[in-house]
């Protein structure tokens, strides 16, 4: 008899969840048009300030990649100079 019991509890349960699931859905649709207007507009500051922040990043990048090159190109001449000093030194031992 409890596997009875168990069974029907099992079964309420899933309906029981079917209906909760149902009530969800119909919440959702009948929700009121300002909310969905609400998020659209929190959505699109969102949206805005991503984009802001994307171009100031993109911005940045722009710079960082120039002075690595700079720095690069610094650098480059600085080891052919320091090997122009040592050249000389290493040919008279």
């Amino acid at each position: 008899m409890s596997e009875t019991i168990d069974d029907a509890l099992r079964r309420l349960e899933t309906v029981l969840s079917r209906l909760e699931g149902a009530v969800a859905q119909r919440f959702e649709a009948e929700r009121d048009p300002s909310d969905l207007e609400t998020e659209l507009a929190m959505m699109s500051e969102d949206r805005a300030r991503l984009a802001a922040e994307l171009d100031a990043a993109s911005a940045r990048l722009v710079e960082v990649e120039a002075t690595s090159a700079d720095v690069g190109e610094r650098l480059g001449r600085a080891i052919a100079a320091v090997e122009g000093v040592l050249a000389p030194a290493r040919g008279s031992r």
